[in-house]
């Protein structure tokens, strides 16, 4: 397990990480998410040493990363694809990884082989593109065959073939027992992979959650309902509180009210339905929703320049 105590980390007068406090658990994939700037990195650096907090702790399995005998043999990690010597053969750079922390030279084809890159061992790195490079990254991170593996942006590189491997990979990992713990942009791609998320902004925890209950607590979900009295029943439903917005074939869309209460609307009103449905949310918008306040970038299109469109 991992675990993070009151993890306070700044740098001049930016605090990244925040009073941070969580727990990765074995036996599933955690996603690790947050607006850029929200101190992801710098926590996943500070678990691995990288970084000294100013407060609090993080440990692995009860122990701080430098003090781990064979670190390689607990905990892997992919933190940055491009942080591996050009010069190197890819076996070379194993070898050396191998070599610093007891591992037997055969796990290197090994890991070679689960990452698609027995064929280019003997390149050089510097002629590998980036999703070679992540694969490398992977592979490094699986050479001690460690319980416990961290992943920062591991799909960013990656084709659509890769993309569902290393999605895969993640969950057979956490299937064996094993503690996972990945941060990524995309979105869909975490809600396909993680069984958990670890949501934070502005280095502050928002949610600790699954993600069907984030999805639950970070969005209105809307009803969508069909009737023949549509417009009728839409002004009833404004009068008792609910937003309506009547959609292209006549259909009207219900936020703020549950489907129960729109069903009893219409029935007091003598009113046939047609279709109740609750619509399903998304990860991505109950998470622009919980992190609206947490972003340090703001991207606005070109008529909100200043001076246009005023």
């Amino acid at each position: 397990m991992i675990e993070i105590c009151n993890l306070t980390k700044r740098f001049g007068p930016v605090t990244a990480v925040d009073d941070l406090s969580f727990a990765v658990l074995p036996g599933r994939v955690t996603g690790f998410l947050g607006p850029n700037g929200a101190g992801k990195t710098t926590t996943m650096l500070t678990i691995l040493g990288l970084e000294r907090p100013d407060r609090g702790d993080a440990r692995i399995a009860g122990r701080r990363y430098r003090d781990l005998p064979v670190p390689l043999r607990e905990v892997g990690s992919l933190l940055d694809a491009n942080s591996v010597h050009g010069g190197r053969r890819a076996s070379d750079h194993l070898r050396y990884l191998a070599e610093s922390n007891r591992i037997p030279a055969r796990r290197i084809d090994e890991v070679m082989g689960m990452v698609g890159l027995a064929d280019v061992a003997r390149r050089r790195v510097k002629g590998f593109s980036l999703g070679m490079r992540q694969r490398l990254g992977i592979a490094a991170a699986l050479l001690g065959d460690p319980p416990v593996l961290m992943f920062d942006e591991p799909i960013n590189g990656l084709d659509p073939e890769g993309i569902l491997w290393i999605r895969t990979l993640m969950r057979d990992l956490a299937t064996e027992g094993r503690t996972v713990l990945f941060s990524s942009h995309l979105i869909s791609e975490v809600a396909l992979a993680a069984d958990h998320l670890v949501v934070i902004g502005k280095g502050r925890l928002i949610a600790d959650t699954t993600v069907q209950e984030f999805i639950r607590s970070g969005s209105q979900r809307p009803v969508l309902v069909r009737a023949p009295r549509a417009g009728e029943l839409a002004e009833r439903l404004r009068r008792a509180g609910a937003e309506v917005v009547v959609v292209d074939d006549g259909a009207i869309r219900v936020t703020g009210m549950e489907s129960p209460a729109i069903g009893d609307v219409a029935a007091g009103e003598g009113i046939a339905l047609h279709e109740l449905n609750t619509e399903q949310a998304s990860l991505e918008e109950a998470f622009m929703e919980l992190t609206r306040g947490s972003v340090e970038f703001h991207a606005h299109g070109v008529g909100d320049r200043a001076g246009e469109g005023r």
